[in-house]
């Protein structure tokens, strides 16, 4: 009977510790990584505003932190004037973010005015195509303060024929008809007597509109209180609300 052997496999070579460089390069390629990925959502698809002001009282305040879908209406590629193709397109009643043309920030207000609208205003009371705007979001602080301001005169080049024939002092509250022209938006503030707005720095090209407000993601103001400092000033009710 022939002897047989059990064979027994030769021992694999113990893995080598991997040195201090590759596993910095290991971390390195994931910073990069991320870095890549935040920079893919920051420019295309979302991004975070924070509102310092109070032209958006009562929707907006200051302290609220809100997300920006840059998807919305499509985001611009960087360095260049061409625009990815949105899910919608901007819409009156639409709460967005733009970069102010008047100064280089980025503005959030309501918009207003589509191309092709006749606006006006009738003692704070806003008018489209000649029919009072059912606003139930606007808030009034000094409905008593109406007055005149040396910007709102460019307002004379975009008023409807039979207003040029006729002498005109654009006030706060009182101003119009004026025609929105193509390509462009007529944006107003929530907060209509303390709002630096179209009414005052005109139109808002579409190219400068970055993209709609849709949530508030966190929120911190000094009236909100209760026992533990800091974290009572956390306005807890309005974290994850949708904006309308």
């Amino acid at each position: 009977m022939a002897n047989t052997e059990t064979k027994r496999a030769a021992p694999k070579p113990a893995p080598q510790p991997k040195g201090f460089a590759h596993a910095s390069w290991e971390w390195t390629k994931s910073i990069i990584v991320g870095f890549l990925i935040f920079i893919v959502i920051r420019t295309f698809l979302i991004q975070t505003f924070t509102i310092i002001s109070g032209s958006m009282e009562k929707t907006l305040l200051v302290g609220d932190f809100l997300v920006l879908s840059k998807s919305a209406y499509g985001a611009t590629i960087p360095l260049t004037d061409v625009r990815l193709p949105g899910y919608t397109q901007p819409t009156r009643g639409d709460i967005v973010v733009f970069r102010g043309h008047h100064e280089p920030i980025d503005l959030v207000k309501r918009l207003v005015g589509m191309p092709g609208d006749t606006l006006a205003m009738r003692d704070g009371k806003l008018y489209i195509d000649g029919e009072p705007r059912n606003e139930p979001y606007v808030q009034r602080e000094d409905p008593g303060g109406d007055g005149n301001h040396p910007w709102m005169e460019w307002q004379k080049a975009y008023l409807t024929d039979s207003a040029k024939a006729l002498p005109y002092y654009p006030t706060r509250d009182n101003w119009g008809p004026v025609v929105v022209p193509a390509g462009s938006y007529f944006m107003m503030g929530d907060n209509r007597d303390f709002s630096l707005d179209s009414r005052y720095w005109g139109f808002v090209p579409r190219k400068d509109i970055k993209g709609r407000a849709v949530a508030l993601y966190f929120s911190y103001g000094k009236e909100a209180r209760n026992d533990l400092p800091i974290i009572g000033h956390i306005r807890w009710s309005r974290i994850g609300d949708r904006l309308h």
